[in-house]
């Protein structure tokens, strides 16, 4: 088993990652000093398993359109999925506008800033809610995401990857390396996702430029493999991405649909069978995204 981190160590861990970040940070909008909590809020929300290069362009255009949390809360439903446009996983869009309508209804239009209030909105999580904190407010949450994981099992751990989910002992690992200096704290999460998601990657990890790989509890024992085989996620032929062309065709539309119109659209490119596009049409409809009446499809009307 890896030995516990020295102070010392630790000390010098964070001295490098955050220098590393000053230095090699990527200038990201949400980032940056001007941009408010609830940008910092919105981009959290399409980051979730969505990488930085696909939310960029669509961060943009949603806070021009909806700069504050009033401006998304009076929205309608449909122009808020044709805005959230190919992201993926889209109930993330309504579970944002909830969370709008929320923050207008019991915290005056404000993002409130602590990790317990922003929790008790809809669709933040743990991880969410302690990242807002950190990063819109300078809360020093423990912010524990994958790529974090990742180099805290490599440069601490000795392991290749971390567990398959967030154990007990990884959450104890990431408070124990947090810095005492609130400030440093939250440079130290914002440093670690950074280096995870351009360094420490999971598949081609780029060790020669690493500024902890002299420490790395990885390197030393000589890169062992990875304890588990990762399994990459299915995409072809999978209900996700039947699910994504019907949302793409109900997008384009301002009303409804025939089902027959959308069957024959999709089997242009995709070859489903009569249950899964049952399937795929009565699951939209069950999380919010579509409304069906009777043999038309549309966005949800409100």
């Amino acid at each position: 088993m890896p030995q516990t981190p020295t102070p010392t160590a630790v000390a010098d861990a964070h001295t490098r990652i955050i220098g590393w970040f000053d230095a090699h940070a990527r200038d990201l909008p949400w980032r940056r000093d001007e941009c408010t909590p609830w940008g910092v809020m919105v981009s959290e929300f399409m980051l979730q398993q969505t990488p930085v290069a696909r939310v960029l362009p669509v961060w943009t255009e949603w806070m021009r359109r909806w700069p504050t949390p009033a401006d998304l809360a009076a929205e309608p439903s449909p122009e808020i999925l044709r805005a959230w446009g190919r992201l993926g996983y889209p109930r993330r869009a309504l579970r944002l506008h909830a969370a709008a309508q929320t923050i207008m209804d019991e915290h005056d239009g404000e993002v409130p800033n602590t990790a317990a209030e922003l929790k008790a909105l809809p669709g933040v999580g743990e991880y969410t809610s302690a990242a807002i904190a950190c990063f819109a407010f300078d809360q020093p949450e423990v912010v524990v995401d994958t790529n974090i994981r990742r180099v805290h099992a490599r440069a601490f751990s000795g392991r290749a990857l971390p567990e398959k989910s967030l154990t007990r002992a990884e959450m104890s690992l990431a408070t124990e390396l947090m810095p005492a200096d609130p400030e440093q704290a939250c440079r130290w999460n914002a440093a670690t996702m950074e280096l995870g998601a351009l360094v420490c990657t999971a598949r081609s990890p780029q060790c020669r430029v690493c500024p902890v790989s002299a420490s790395c509890a990885w390197l030393v024992a000589g890169s062992p493999e990875a304890h588990y085989q990762p399994k990459g996620q299915s995409w072809a032929g999978t209900d996700r991405q039947l699910r994504g062309a019907i949302m793409a065709l109900l997008r384009s539309h301002d009303g409804g649909t025939a089902l027959t119109a959308i069957r024959q659209r999709v089997e242009e490119s995709l070859s489903p069978d009569d249950a899964q596009f049952d399937r795929c049409v009565s699951s939209l409809v069950a999380d919010g995204l579509a409304e069906r009446t009777g043999d038309e499809l549309s966005l949800p009307r409100s």
